[in-house]
C-alpha cells in the first residue's frame, strides 16, 4: 500500500493538478503534510484536496491538524507522538489514527494510546532529513515485530527498495519526494508495486 505525502515546495508544476493525477492513480491514501502553512491556509488547501480525493475515491489523511480534521468530519488523522499523547482523549472521533514513530518504545506506546497504524522512519537516507542517519531495515523489522497494527515505512524509499521494506514486515510505504517530482503521477502507485 502506498501513501503519498504532500510537499508543495518540492512540486515544480501545478500542485493541485499533481494531487489530482496522484489521486487518479489510486494510492492507499494522500496525506496533506504542509507543516509551514497557517491553520487558515492549511484548511483552505485541505478543502480543495478533499474535493479531489472524494472525486477519485482516495482517502485524505490530515497531518497534525486535529481541529481541521474534526471540523471537516474526516476519519483519518496522522499525529506526531507528542500530539498523540496530547490528544489521546480526542482521537476516538477518528476511524484511522496514524502516528510517526522513531523507536520501538514509541511504536508500542502509540499502539497502546490507540493508533491504528504507524509510520516508521526514516528508513533510508533522504534529502528531507539531511545529516540525520537513517534508521535502517533492522529498525523497521523491530518496529513491525513489536506491534500488531500495520506499519508503513518512510524515508528514502525508491521503487528498488520496496521489496526489502515489505520483507522487513512493513504493510506499505510512504513517498513524498517521488510523489511530488515524478514525471507520471497517475502511474506512481503502479510503478512502486510492479
Amino acid at each position: 500500500m502506498l501513501i503519498c505525502v504532500t510537499n508543495r515546495k518540492l512540486c515544480k508544476d501545478d500542485f493541485l493538478n499533481r494531487i489530482n493525477q496522484i489521486a487518479r492513480g489510486k494510492p492507499h491514501a494522500i496525506m496533506l503534510r504542509e507543516k509551514d502553512l497557517s491553520i487558515q491556509e492549511y484548511e483552505y488547501l485541505a478543502i480543495r484536496i478533499k474535493e479531489i480525493c472524494d472525486v477519485n475515491q482516495v482517502p485524505l489523511i490530515i497531518n497534525q491538524n486535529i481541529g481541521i480534521a474534526a471540523k471537516m468530519k474526516l476519519s483519518n488523522i496522522h499525529l506526531s507522538m507528542s500530539d498523540l499523547r496530547t490528544y489521546k482523549n480526542e482521537i476516538h472521533q477518528f476511524v484511522h489514527i496514524g502516528a510517526s514513530v522513531h523507536s520501538i518504545l514509541e511504536a508500542k506506546e502509540a499502539q497502546e494510546l490507540g493508533a491504528s497504524c504507524l509510520i516508521a522512519g526514516h528508513i533510508f537516507s533522504t534529502d528531507c532529513k539531511k545529516g540525520v542517519p537513517p534508521k535502517g531495515l533492522s529498525f523497521l523489522k523491530e518496529v513491525c515485530d513489536s506491534v500488531t497494527i500495520p506499519v508503513f515505512a518512510i524515508g528514502g524509499i525508491t521503487k528498488g527498495k520496496v521489496k526489502d521494506v515489505t520483507m522487513a514486515g512493513a504493510k506499505g510505504i510512504c513517498v513524498m519526494t517521488e510523489a511530488m517530482t515524478c514525471l507520471n503521477p497517475v502511474e506512481l502507485t503502479n510503478s512502486f508495486w510492479v
